[in-house]
């Protein structure tokens, strides 16, 4: 049979490598850029070419970058991809010398190495942004260590608390996030250059001296693993996904604390929405789009780690161009959560009037009397919290404060008791105070003012640990960048 087609096909060529192309131009190019002009180093160092052509080859990698207008660049099929575009003009200068270039390499192992390098670029930046938002939180949680909120479980009112206390539980899980976060860069951080197709090379290349120059920690290993294991695409979205969808949450317990029913979040008016036919309302809108951003931005992951379900141990399209780019989208919509909800949550305050009335027609100090009870009078937790709910019963059928049901509570101890109480209705009024409930819960964790502080002062070390890990591994990088520039110069003769 006859085939007389010749490639592209035009279908196949608007529907697939144009746009990859593209992608290539807006991703990776600087990356394949980068790529050649290590791999060339590499090459002379290990005398698999020599120095003369190596020197032919840079000049000529120099002149295509100075004459090649990207931008202006459009996929005609001339060439299938970027790679034999620029392997084509390193030819149209130098004749067969332009094809030693590819000498000991794969558009395998170049494709993964560009893949993480514009994976890393954006996993850096997103965690750049999740810890100046734990680094915000943290100074908001101290400013509010002391301000009373009620906190709620199974959305009614539970007990007394403040929004330091609550502020430093998201900080906690944001930390634990940025650690799950950066221990799945470290994959990124593993070089497939010299893996080749997927079994390594018959030349004597160096890929530790690849791995160097590129800024990476050093080679990831197997050569196979190499071109076929995507963990670290799906090990960073997962990574991603959880910070979204713990801090989404927060969103919500923000809309809810902020429902002119509940009132206790006030947030400012240079971040509410007034409403076009009803001049009255406050619509604190950017809620709106920190939650369903945080959505948009789990989903995007799920995308990625779900694209990969099924598909073979090996190099495949499954996890190469166009699905690379198409997790890009994930980095965009979680940076707008973090940067947003780090100007947000800094900018609300406590509206302390709501709290109090609040907590006066919920009870919620209710537990420090049962507690009291035991503790001065010598009841059982379960003969305390009788008399403690039917305390509560009375004075909220009475629609009164807690603090004014002292008549209420005596009735019901001595009732329950049969005899009156030693507690006086002073030392009363101390026990259902929010102020006392919070000092008294002094222990690790609790949101008593020490207990509060000794927890600031591990979240900040956690966090300096962090940022200083991240400055590491940019330095690195920033020096491999200047290394390999000194390293390409030195090639040419130009230094």
């Amino acid at each position: 049979m006859t085939d007389t087609s010749t490639f592209p096909d035009p279908t196949y060529r608007d529907t697939v490598l144009a746009p990859l192309f593209e992608g290539v131009k807006t991703h990776f190019a600087d990356h394949m850029d980068a790529i050649n002009r290590a791999h060339l180093v590499m090459l002379v160092e290990t005398a698999i070419l020599s120095p003369g052509d190596g020197k032919a080859i840079a000049d000529a990698l120099d002149v295509i970058a100075a004459e090649t207008d990207r931008d202006a660049l459009s996929y005609t099929g001339e060439h299938e991809d970027w790679f034999f575009l620029v392997e084509a003009e390193l030819k149209n200068r130098l004749g067969d010398l332009g094809g030693a270039l590819h000498t000991a390499r794969s558009r395998n192992d170049m494709d993964h190495t560009m893949f993480k390098m514009a994976l890393r670029d954006r996993a850096e930046r997103a965690q750049a942004q999740m810890l100046s938002l734990a680094q915000a939180l943290l100074d908001k949680a101290r400013a509010e260590r002391d301000t009373l909120i009620v906190a709620y479980t199974h959305g009614q009112p539970a007990q007394p608390s403040t929004f330091g206390h609550y502020l430093a539980a998201v900080i906690e899980v944001l930390l634990a996030d940025a650690r799950r976060f950066d221990a799945a860069i470290a994959p990124l951080d593993l070089c497939p250059m010299g893996a080749a197709a997927i079994t390594t090379s018959g030349f004597p290349i160096d890929r530790a001296r690849m791995a160097e120059l590129l800024g990476f920690t050093g080679p990831r290993v197997n050569a196979y693993g190499c071109i076929a294991s995507v963990d670290y695409v799906t090990g960073l979205y997962s990574a991603l996904k959880l910070p979204m969808l713990h801090l989404g949450r927060v969103v919500q317990d923000m809309a809810f604390w902020s429902a002119f029913e509940v009132g206790q979040l006030y947030v400012p008016r240079s971040l509410v929405q007034i409403s076009s036919i009803m001049p009255q309302k406050r619509n604190p809108v950017p809620i709106e789009h920190l939650r369903h951003l945080a959505s948009v931005a789990a989903g995007r992951c799920d995308t990625m780690v779900n694209t990969m379900h099924n598909t073979p141990f090996t190099d495949m399209n499954d996890s190469e161009g166009e699905v690379q780019q198409a997790g890009y989208g994930a980095f965009d919509h979680a940076g707008r959560v973090l940067d947003l909800l780090t100007a947000f949550l800094p900018a609300c305050s406590i509206n302390a009037e709501r709290v109090a009335a609040t907590s006066d027609a919920a009870c919620i100090t209710i537990t420090e009397l049962a507690d009291t009870l035991v503790r001065e009078e010598g009841l059982s937790f379960r003969q305390a919290h009788d008399v403690a709910a039917t305390t509560a019963r009375a004075v909220i059928a009475s629609d009164q404060p807690l603090r004014a049901g002292y008549p209420a509570f005596a009735d019901a101890f001595t009732a329950a008791m049969d005899r009156p109480p030693a507690l006086t209705e002073d030392n009363f009024a101390t026990a259902v105070d929010a102020r006392t409930f919070v000092n008294r819960r002094d222990r690790i964790g609790g949101p008593a003012p020490a207990a509060l502080d000794a927890a600031f002062a591990d979240y900040a070390v956690a966090l300096d640990a962090l940022k200083a890990e991240q400055t590491t591994r940019l330095t690195r990088r920033a020096q491999a960048a200047t290394r390999l520039t000194d390293a390409f110069d030195d090639l040419k003769g130009q230094r």
